[in-house]
């Protein structure tokens, strides 16, 4: 009888014991069944190449500030950045708490390679180096073409919206913009006056027309261009202050480099311009040399900050 009784009690043991190894083993099975939730990317065609990029990268290195500029308007925090000759009203990101990654055109690859971003955005400062980059992280191109400017400028914030999931705001951003360039064109259309965009840099200066860097002043805004045929260049059309004096723009739009690359900064634009050749214009007579914030205009322009303020300089401008 006690025989049969530990028979009986092994045998129910061990059916307990393989009903709990089932139940386990079920359960393992039923985890192991759910799939695994994957990153979703998305590819991004650029100037430079196409490049499958992460949604809502965590780690960013940004080298172009209109970028930054976009890309703080729309809440998204960056990891790295060059941190020298940030516009003043970026200034926010010469925090310690961002890392320095070099200048915008001396990158410190040593320093982004230690990073290890999920996505490097870089302009034309750096598209020599692009290969560089996407060696270390996925990297992406958002420079602004001057010869296409608007649609240049909507689409980089566009792919910055679809990247970080920023979609709805970007589309409400581009729509004040481009409701506020409608007026600035209707202003403009109204003063029919011609203008003159010249940039200043220790002591020198050099003029943009349409199609060029600054050129967005009359391609976008709508203003006359008091030379129709300025060269096409990077560095501008290298001119005199007889030059001005001939052309004897209604408006002159100054942009002062040296006040944002210069070690230590300061204007010297105004003393430069406002010579007694240039006094005998009608810019000068009028009291309508403008001088542009150089901060939007050749640091970061391109950014959904930046080119609001751009449009807002140049209405003011006019009035």
């Amino acid at each position: 009888m006690w025989k049969k009784l530990s028979l009986f009690m092994i045998t129910a043991l061990f059916v307990i014991v393989a009903a709990a190894c089932g139940s386990s083993a079920e359960k393992e099975e039923k985890a192991g069944s759910e799939p695994k939730k994957e990153t979703e990317e998305i590819t991004v065609k650029h100037e430079l190449d196409e490049t499958k990029v992460k949604k809502n990268p965590e780690k960013v290195v940004v080298f172009d500030f209109g970028t930054l500029d976009t890309l703080d308007k729309l809440g998204v925090e960056v990891t790295g950045l060059p941190q020298q000759n940030i516009p003043a009203y970026l200034s926010k990101y010469e925090d310690e708490k961002y890392e320095n990654v070099g200048s915008l055109k001396e990158p410190d690859f040593e320093k982004i390679n230690e990073l290890a971003p999920d996505l490097i955005i870089i302009s034309a400062r750096q598209a020599e180096m692009y290969d560089q980059f996407a060696e270390i992280a996925p990297t992406v191109y958002l420079g602004v073409d001057p010869a296409d400017y608007m649609n240049s400028f909507k689409n980089n914030a566009t792919t910055l919206g679809e990247i970080f999931g920023k979609e709805d705001e970007v589309k409400a951003e581009l729509a004040k913009v481009e409701e506020d360039i409608n007026k600035l064109k209707e202003q403009a259309s109204k003063e029919n006056k011609k203008a003159l965009v010249v940039l200043a840099n220790d002591g020198k200066v050099s003029a943009y027309g349409p199609g060029s860097r600054f050129g967005v002043i009359h391609d976008v805004f709508g203003v006359v261009p008091a030379d129709k045929d300025i060269e096409v260049s990077t560095h501008g059309q290298s001119i005199s202050f007889e030059y001005i004096v001939e052309k004897d723009p209604d408006y002159l739009f100054v942009i002062d480099r040296g006040a944002v690359v210069a070690e230590g900064g300061g204007s010297s634009a105004k003393q430069v311009i406002e010579n007694d050749l240039v006094k005998n214009t009608k810019a000068y007579k009028n009291d309508n040399i403008v001088y542009l914030d150089p901060g939007y205009w050749y640091l970061s322009g391109g950014g959904l900050e930046s080119v609001s303020g751009m449009v807002k300089e140049v209405q003011e401008g006019l009035k």
